[in-house]
């Protein structure tokens, strides 16, 4: 009995001394903290799982790897919060003194009273260890606060007196965007803080914002140095994991579109699908994340829509400020992203399949590694153009199948309301991409029929059209080359053009079964300009709006203005005969046949 009472005693005696289990942030949140009602919409006891993307976040402040934590992230998506946890976390679990730097004085003080008071007044871990404000001890103050181990500071980046004094081993800085460019004559303010680390090697520094301007954001410098984490979710169709994008997100039926399988989900199909962070720059020193309210459990995607058009609506500032808090990006001066709506509600039933107004049928063709993907369009005056069906063939191009396919649909008539049936007149195909050799061989076998090889070509003072060359093994397929640029000025002009009358003005089907959904318009208007001066040389290039938007419809609409060029129909004169394209191809193909001595002179 004695033995085991001595065993129990001494139990008790290590459990006492023992040292408190090892936490990262996230677990001493879910331990101890507890959300304030004036500071939160869910107060209460706090919870990660709440919003996951959450703890790998906190849990990087635990990890010696990283030194430099770097969050770029929208409004309503917690980063507040992530800075009280850290906050929290240090004052009760690893005493350390902490410095958090606001934009201003008055942003610090409000910061101070909003919610850090009222979260060390409802988390009983951290009241039991920093002073009661209203006691004279002078150890808890708006602006600094004491407790064993450690002290917290918050000083705003305007003020020089408040950045240098003290040695620090944690730095949080919030909105760095809105930091001034020089505290007083003492020069950045986020590097003088970052300064007083120095004699700490376990130092962290932890810089959070939502981003501004493109030119002059910080958060925006940071994370491109960093290993640029995107909070990646996987597809409930075929599970490829892809961040939350704007622009796969589809208005009509409030939906994200898979990068991958292009399969459409509710937003509450995604978001309890398995997700987890991406890093795209794995070796980098700074450890960076980039969060936008499409993945926050507090926003709505139907909300996100609605707010976007009304941001749209009142100009150019409300858009900025739109994107800057809602995707957590920076603003750049480019064309206005969404331009696809516009174009959306042109959408109009045609009468027929092709519009009487059409004098001239051509195509384009798109090689992908796992498609191909076609536009056929239709040409009237003025070079006015009407969408007429837009395809995608799945399969390999390196296999006969999907070619013959193709050749099929190539072959197509199709016909007006007033009884006239149309051929296709001319076609481009993109050689510049894996299936060279194919694409070679497809089009050499249907030259007669104006089916070409093409290949784009950027950089200022490159013609649209070029005299074509002979090219494959046998060095007898015609290759056009063209000249990018060029078409994509043309083309991205006319569909800013909203005169109907106007020549140039851009038609589409309303039927979503011919292609034209919102996909379509997404990439139609998925490249902006972009203005350089390379050598004292202003020069522009067209680039995408976003990596994983699909941009096969802009560059299809150039493969078919240049299969028009190239074809090269006098349309006014088509129109004034009440002729078609067909008239040029009858006539080539008599042509060929008087040279074969099919038919007689004069038939």
């Amino acid at each position: 009995m004695v033995k085991k009472q001595t065993l129990n005693l001494f139990a008790k005696i290590a459990k006492l001394v023992a040292p408190p289990p090892k936490l990262t942030v996230s677990e001493w949140a879910d331990k101890e903290r507890v959300l304030s009602q004036e500071a939160s919409a869910e107060p209460g006891k706090w919870n990660t799982d709440r919003a996951p993307y959450q703890r790998e976040i906190l849990d990087s402040v635990s990890n010696p790897q990283y030194e430099d934590i770097i969050i770029k992230a929208s409004a309503q998506v917690g980063k507040s919060e992530i800075i009280n946890n850290i906050i929290g976390y240090f004052i009760d679990y690893d005493p350390a003194p902490l410095l958090l730097i606001m934009p201003t004085d008055k942003t610090a003080e409000a910061y101070s009273k909003d919610r850090i008071a009222p979260m060390i007044r409802d988390t009983p871990a951290l009241s039991k260890k920093v002073g009661d404000p209203k006691s004279r001890d002078g150890n808890n103050t708006l602006l600094h606060k004491k407790f064993p181990g450690g002290h917290l500071t918050l000083v705003g980046a305007n003020a020089p007196s408040g950045l240098a004094s003290r040695p620090i081993r944690v730095v949080l800085a919030d909105e760095v965007d809105r930091f001034p460019v020089s505290a007083g004559k003492e020069g950045d303010p986020l590097s003088l803080g970052h300064k007083r680390t120095t004699t700490f090697w376990n130092r962290k520094k932890i810089s959070v914002s939502t981003p501004t301007d493109a030119e002059t954001s910080r958060i925006e410098k940071e994370y491109n140095s960093s290993t640029k984490g995107q909070w990646c979710v996987s597809c409930p169709s075929c599970g490829v994991f892809q961040p939350y994008e704007w622009t796969q997100i589809r208005f009509e039926n409030v939906t994200m579109e898979c990068v991958s399988c292009k399969t459409q989900h509710k937003e509450t199909e995604w978001k309890v699908r398995p997700a987890k962070w991406i890093h795209r720059n794995p070796t980098a020193k700074k450890l960076g994340f980039h969060l936008n309210a499409l993945a926050s459990p507090w926003e709505r995607w139907a909300t996100i829509i609605e707010k976007f058009k009304e941001a749209k609506e009142k100009g150019t500032e409300m858009l900025k400020t739109w994107k800057n808090t809602t995707l957590g990006e920076v603003w750049e001066e480019k064309l206005q992203e969404h331009d696809h709506l516009k174009l959306m509600d042109r959408r109009k039933d045609y009468p027929h399949s092709v519009p009487d107004d059409v004098l001239v049928l051509t195509g384009s063709v798109d090689v992908q590694d796992d498609r191909l993907e076609i536009e056929i369009v239709g040409w009237g005056v003025g070079e006015q153009c009407w969408g007429i069906e837009y395809k995608i063939f799945t399969g390999d191009p390196g296999q006969q199948a999907i070619w013959d396919q193709l050749d099929l649909f190539l072959a197509k008539e199709y016909e007006r309301s007033d009884g006239v049936s149309i051929i296709i007149s001319a076609i481009c195909i993109d050689s510049g991409g894996h299936y060279t050799s194919e694409v070679y061989k497809f089009c050499k076998a249907r030259e007669h029929r104006r089916i070409y090889a093409i290949k784009g070509k950027g950089g200022n003072g490159v013609p649209f059209i070029s005299r074509p060359s002979k090219v494959g093994k046998a060095k007898d397929t015609l290759l056009y080359v063209l000249g990018v640029n060029e078409a994509k000025d043309t083309i991205s002009g006319r569909l800013k053009i909203e005169d109907k009358s106007k020549p140039g003005y851009c038609r589409f089907p309303l039927n979503k079964e011919l292609g034209y959904d919102e996909a379509f318009f997404v990439g139609l208007t998925s490249e902006y300009k972009k203005i350089r001066t390379i050598n004292g040389a202003v020069t522009h290039q067209w680039v995408k709006r976003s990596s994983n938007i699909r941009n096969e419809p802009f560059d299809l609409r150039v493969y078919n203005l240049a299969a028009l060029r190239i074809f090269s129909p006098d349309l006014d004169y088509l129109a004034e005969h009440n002729l078609t394209g067909n008239a040029y191809v009858q006539t080539a193909r008599k042509k060929k046949r008087r040279r074969r001595g099919v038919l007689s002179k004069g038939v």
